[in-house]
């Protein structure tokens, strides 16, 4: 087994330490100019994301909705823990080069949402399906590669999407609050489950109530602690630019690194948390009420926008004015730890307060994903024995909570690359479709 895991090991840090974030950088420089700099229009499309559809069809999800299920499977530790370890492996510059990846991934997202509307299939019951299989099947005639895309989304929302999230639930319930792992697995899988089994209507609905409310609050507590941090609030803008283009030995536990080593953590966990590029925005995108791609696109455009352009900044100046005024509490912390650090500032209970966002975003995380999953569990078995996955889902979620997932996370991660390959490759193929006309 430990051989196994070196290998894959390997694999990925071949994968993500050059070409792929290659690949995705030049994609998203690519259509950023393809579509004449969509992210301009940034403000429109945020007035879109709140404004009903003319043309709503049955059961289908509001575009709010549309955006609520993408952002609960993509907000979360990324955000909190992933911006932590990229300053603590790549210095504060890294946050800069992350920022960079969120406003240029904007336009790599509206392009795949773009096509998922544009080229999805109607359901019997009359809800929409899209995604990447479906823009294979449908716009490229290759069902094939369609199936291939499908079953990696599959066994990532049992990876990424489900058991590494109720792992993360039972760490943090166990470091902060000593709760045994199965019991936190169980109350996980319960919570979620009652939302899952309710289907897209059900997800749809907890999705638009509970994430924006945690987006919120999580975003009001940062900017509070920057607030509270004032005085260093300029001198970490400026240590984080001069850092991403000229890194140096930094303060407190972010070490010194090259330019390439700050860029390519930076933009790692940029890409890692939006997803932009791996198509999984593309698959809620498709379920929207509207049948006019660009206005669902620019709509999903913004997920990216306030996941990575707003949330992962302010998680960022967090982290390094506090680095600034209190270097004591972030030296020989782990890689994880800057945040923690940071939020012991808070005032009453801070890190309890941050161990509760970890634990709510995991939650909605898992619900998000189990949206996605379950789609391409429809595209591959022609919407047979859904209740199955469901269960199935459900029971994964108490699995992982309670196993070591060392081997999961690796394999996660190779899946993730594999799913880039082909939703890129549709984006050049069928980009004659592409517009950012509304």
């Amino acid at each position: 087994m430990q051989s196994i895991l070196t290998f894959i090991q390997s694999i990925n840090q071949f994968l993500w330490s050059g070409p792929l974030l290659f690949l995705l950088m030049g994609t998203h420089l690519y259509f950023t100019m393809k579509l004449h700099f969509p992210q301009k229009n940034i403000l429109k499309a945020i007035k879109l994301s709140v404004t009903p559809a003319s043309n709503k069809e049955g059961n289908n999800l509001s575009v709010f909705a549309t955006l609520s299920t993408t952002l609960a499977a993509t907000l979360g530790t990324g955000n909190i823990i992933g911006v932590s370890t990229a300053v603590a492996l790549g210095g504060p510059g890294a946050i800069f080069w992350c920022w960079i990846t969120g406003i240029l991934g904007m336009a790599t997202a509206y392009s795949e949402c773009f096509l998922s509307v544009r080229f999805r299939s109607r359901a019997k019951d009359g809800t929409y399906q899209g995604g990447p299989m479906y823009v294979w099947e449908n716009g490229l005639h290759n069902k094939s590669v369609g199936k291939f895309y499908g079953l990696l989304t599959l066994i990532a929302a049992f990876g990424v999407g489900c058991t590494t999230q109720s792992n993360s639930i039972t760490q943090t319930t166990s470091l902060s609050f000593g709760l045994n792992p199965h019991i936190a697995g169980f109350l996980a899988a319960f919570t979620a489950g009652l939302v899952i089994v309710g289907g897209i209507r059900s997800i749809g609905n907890v999705c638009v109530k509970i994430v924006p409310f945690l987006g919120i609050l999580y975003t009001i507590s940062c900017i509070l602690l920057l607030i509270i941090n004032r005085e260093a609030f300029l001198p970490a803008i400026r240590l984080i630019l001069t850092h991403a283009l000229a890194p140096r030995a930094a303060i407190g536990g972010a070490a010194g690194s090259s330019l390439i080593i700050t860029a390519r953590y930076g933009i790692a966990r940029g890409l890692f948390t939006n997803e932009a590029g791996i198509g999984t925005a593309a698959i809620a995108a498709a379920a929207s009420e509207t049948d006019n791609p660009a206005h669902q696109a620019y709509v999903s455009m913004t997920a990216v926008f306030w996941d990575t352009v707003v949330m992962c900044l302010l998680s960022g100046l967090v982290i390094v004015t506090n680095m600034i005024l209190h270097p004591e509490s972030a030296a020989g912390v782990n890689e994880a730890g800057l945040t923690d650090a940071a939020f012991s500032y808070l005032p009453l209970f801070g890190n309890v307060f941050l161990s509760i966002c970890l634990i709510a975003f995991a939650i909605t995380t898992l619900i998000g994903w189990s949206y996605l999953g379950e789609q391409a569990y429809r595209y591959l078995t022609q919407n047979k024995a859904i209740s199955f996955y469901k269960v199935a889902y459900i029971v994964m979620i108490y699995v992982g909570a309670v196993l070591p997932l060392n081997l999961v996370w690796e394999c996660t991660d190779l899946i993730n690359a594999c799913m880039i390959i082909p939703n890129v490759a549709a984006l050049f193929l069928l980009q004659k479709y592409l517009h950012s006309r509304i």
